[in-house]
């Protein structure tokens, strides 16, 4: 079984919840499909694999302290692709 990313919500009011999420290397968020608009903040660099519906897998790097925003409906995997821990904090818009 592969290691689950720990999520540790930060926020959760009646417009946005935030979320900071730390992953060990190769640690994963499992399956799981974005029900919200949601802006994503890097506060380490981010070497991600995402492995997509389709059968297809993605690698992106998102650098220490910048960000991107994907509508709802985004459904994925996000694993953590480095030998080193990153993290980064989601804000989901309600």
């Amino acid at each position: 079984m592969t290691e689950q990313a720990k999520a540790t919500q930060m926020i959760d009011d009646n417009r946005v919840r935030v979320t900071r999420f730390d992953f060990a290397p190769g640690a994963e968020t499992g399956w799981h499909r974005h029900a919200m608009d949601y802006v994503i903040t890097a506060v380490t660099d981010c070497h991600m694999r995402l492995e997509l519906p389709d059968g297809t897998t993605n690698e992106v790097t998102v650098p220490a302290g910048t960000s991107y925003r994907r509508d709802e409906g985004v459904e994925h995997n996000v694993i953590n692709a480095s030998d080193q821990p990153m993290s980064f904090v989601e804000v989901e818009l309600k």
